[in-house]
Order: structure tokens, then sequence, then C-alpha cells
């Protein structure tokens, strides 16, 4: 499949962090680029203000009207595996004979023409992606990127260069339905490997059997980069370069201090130490990911001066580790955090910022199976909270399953000054009693709550 071929893209979850980029891909080469969501975003906003038309009706006149216009074999259908089954257009579409392909395949014949650097890890791999994307951009590297988060220094998800044979092309490698096996790239990290998306694996033994083939995807020669407890968890039977935060491998940060809210430290490597690193976000799983990001710059010859400026000059990821109001009296952070071990790095990092301050947590559980299916870490981690407030339950793809909610959830911890909110509830709460460290979290629609939050709190 040539996919610069088609002439109309259409995409079934265009509002997808990774669909949207896929869009703007094909919009920037000329093609007709449409998609249905179910509602409108602020992505899908900006997708339309980008000459990308979008509907959140579920129109199969519409479609049928808009492909009567080219010929089959000018069309490309992306769908998102969100898309329930009893989706109208979906159900059109595949009755009339199109051909749908996901999101993950596409993405893997785009990236047949570049050498490919991918980002894979149950947690970390935004952050990962977009600091090696700016680090290669920094370096005036030829690279595309595809993020799953709008970076902050680009304000988008997609990254462009020139298409040519010495252009890399830096993805974030998704584990979701075993996409990342559509990819076979010349780089590959991974950050960690710790049990989720147990709908699709069944159980942790199959999630790092999953991370085990996707290593295996990597080119002849190429490097392979994992953590040192993603190897210790993995056979693997690649070559490898490990990093850790500050255990005994090759990579690995130094003398780590925390200076006016920031993280300075210095980073070993067998390529070249660099002394006096400045972060430009916070959390110390970000110096971590750092040194995974560095790792890949130094296999393409960026020096530590570039990496250094690099580094300091990185704004982050919207909605991971995101200082919405920094003040004196009030610090509000939002991430998007929605795994037991993503809560508790950002609660740890928080608490390790600000000691001796009251954090409140506010926090939507994502999914009724994976709050089932970890709902002891999540008491665990949301118990390192000094104060903590649940909303309910957003439930994306899923039906209730009896008995999961988020009473379940504060039952389980054993935090004294724990609350299950309302939207309303929260939004008065805080309007009447301000918080010093306020951290949303969560994966679903708590997006929204984030800037009425910023607004009170200014």
């Amino acid at each position: 499949m040539k996919v610069l071929d088609h002439k109309l893209c259409y995409f079934l979850g265009i509002g997808g962090i990774g669909m949207s980029a896929l869009a703007r891909y094909f919009k920037h080469y000329g093609k007709e680029v449409v998609g249905y969501d179910k509602t409108s975003t602020d992505l899908t906003k900006e997708l339309e203000s980008e000459g990308i038309e979008c509907h959140y009706n579920d129109d199969s006149k519409l479609v049928k009207d808009l492909f009567d216009r080219y010929k089959p074999s000018e069309i490309l259908v992306v769908y998102t595996p969100a898309i329930p089954g009893d989706h109208g257009e979906y159900n059109f579409l595949r009755q009339n004979g199109y051909r749908l392909y996901k999101r993950s395949e596409v993405l893997g014949e785009i990236t047949k023409e570049f050498r490919t650097i991918a980002i894979a890890g149950t947690h970390g791999k935004t952050t990962t992606t977009t600091m090696v994307s700016h680090l290669l951009k920094s370096a005036g590297i030829n690279c595309f990127a595809f993020m799953g988060g709008i970076s902050r220094n680009y304000n988008t998800n997609l990254l462009l260069g020139e298409a040519n044979t010495d252009a890399f092309v830096v993805v974030e490698a998704d584990e979701y339905d075993r996409s990342f096996l559509t990819l076979h790239p010349y780089i590959s990290v991974i950050t960690s490997v710790d049990a989720d998306h147990l709908d699709i694996y069944g159980d942790a033994s199959h999630v790092k059997e999953g991370y085990a083939l996707f290593a295996a995807q990597l080119k002849e020669n190429g490097t392979l980069i994992v953590k040192k407890t993603v190897d210790n968890e993995l056979t693997l039977r690649n070559k490898r370069l490990i990093y850790s935060l500050n255990l005994d491998t090759r990579y690995r940060a130094g003398l780590v201090n925390i200076e006016n809210g920031a993280y300075r430290y210095d980073i070993e490597s067998p390529v070249e130490n660099i002394k006096g690193v400045e972060l430009g976000v916070a959390g110390l799983h970000n110096v971590e990911n750092s040194i995974a990001a560095v790792a890949v710059a130094q296999q393409l010859g960026i020096k530590a001066g570039v990496i250094r400026e690099a580094l300091r000059s990185f704004k982050g990821v919207k909605r991971r580790f995101d200082y919405r109001v920094k003040k004196s009296d009030t610090i509000y952070i939002d991430d998007y955090a929605h795994h037991p071990e993503e809560l508790k790095a950002t609660i740890s990092s928080v608490k390790q910022l600000y000691p001796g301050k009251k954090v409140t947590g506010v926090f939507q559980p994502h999914l009724f199976s994976r709050t089932r299916d970890f709902a002891d870490g999540f008491a665990s981690s949301l118990d390192l909270l000094d104060e903590c407030i649940l909303l309910e339950i957003y439930p994306a793809r899923e039906k209730p399953i009896a008995g999961v909610n988020s009473q379940m959830l504060l039952d389980k911890m054993k935090l004294k000054d724990k609350k299950l909110f309302t939207r309303e509830e929260l939004l008065e709460e805080l309007k009447r009693n301000p918080r010093q460290v306020l951290v949303t979290m969560g994966a679903g629609d708590i997006d929204k709550l984030v800037e009425p939050i910023e607004k009170l709190l200014r």
C-alpha cells in the first residue's frame, strides 16, 4: 500500500491523539481529509481550523455522498479500535466492501519510508518521544515525529521533515491492541512494561510477551535501549543499552538536586558525560526519561552542548506534569496519569518538590476494566496523597461492570481525607477552599475541568 497515492483520507475517530497526527500528515501532502468523532474537542477544533473537515453525528449518508466523488482505489479509511461495533458509518463501510485500516497499520506503512525511532512503554513513552523529537530538531537532524501528546515547544503532535532516504521518523509505539508490532525500528526504546490493557492481553505475562516481540522487530544492526527494570523482566535476545535513574548502569543520572523547583543533574554515559543538565520540566520520572532520550541522541552523534541546551529548553507535553498555576501560595498541576504506577510517580514527584505542603489529588479513573484489574494498586498509590478527591469512572469504550465504581475504590483506600465528588461539587469546593498544591489526574474527560479550575485558582 502506497498511502500517499490516495486522494481522500477518511478517519473514524479523528479526534484521538494518534489519529489526529495522521490526519495532519495527509493534509500536509494535499489530500482531502475528513473525519468523524463522537464529540467536538479543542483538538478537533484545531483540525478544522487547519482545513480538515470534522463531523460529530454518525451519518452514513454523508459518508456515501463523500465517497461517491472518488474511485474506491482513491480512498483510504483509517479507524481506531475504540469505534464501537454497532457504529453506523463503520458498518456501512464494511458492508460496502471498503478496506478499513487501523491507525497502526497506516503508521507502519509510513515509517517504512524512513529510519524509525520507536519509543514504547506502559508509561513514559509520550514524554520520551517528545523529548527525543525536540533533541533531533534542536540538532538540525531531518526528522518527522508522530507524538502521543501535544508538544509545548511546537504546539502540535506532528513534526514534519524533508521526505528523503536520510530522514528519521520518531514515533510513539502504542502497545494497545499490539499496535507497535507494525513497526520495524532502527532504534527502539522500552521505558516500562507494567501490566495494562488486560482487556487485550489477558494477563501480565502476555504484556511482557508483547514487548519482547516488539524488541525483536528491531532492524538488523539496530539499537535497543531499555530501562534496567525492563531488562530484568523481559527475556531479550538483542544486544542492548541499559539505562536507569540511579542504578548501576552505563547510562544514569548523577548528583541530582532540586533548585527552585527544577532538577539539576549530570548524565553519565559511555559515549560522553553531560555535566550540569537543567531539565525544563518537573518530575523525577522525567529525569529518567531524559536519560533514555540522551541515549538515543548520542547514537545519532548529537553532542553534549546541544543536548544540554535542548533539555533546558524542553517545555514538556500538555497534560504531562503540566503546570497550570504556579504562584507562591498556590500550585496546580495537571497530569494524564491513569495507571497505578503513573499515579505513584506523579504524586511522589509533587511531594518531593513541595515538602511540608498539603498535596490534594483529584483523580478520574479511566475504564471500568482497568479500575477493576488494578483496584488495589490504585488505592495504594492514591494513599500517598494528603487528600484525595475521586470523580466517577470515565467509561470510554466500555459498558459498566457490576460493583465497579469510584466508591469501591474509595472504600479500598486507607487515607482518611478522601471524598467522592461530582464535577459541580468539585468546582464549588475549590471555590470555597482553594488548595495549596492541587493535582488533577486521569485520561478521561477530566481535561474539561482544567481550564475552569485554573480560572478559579488564578
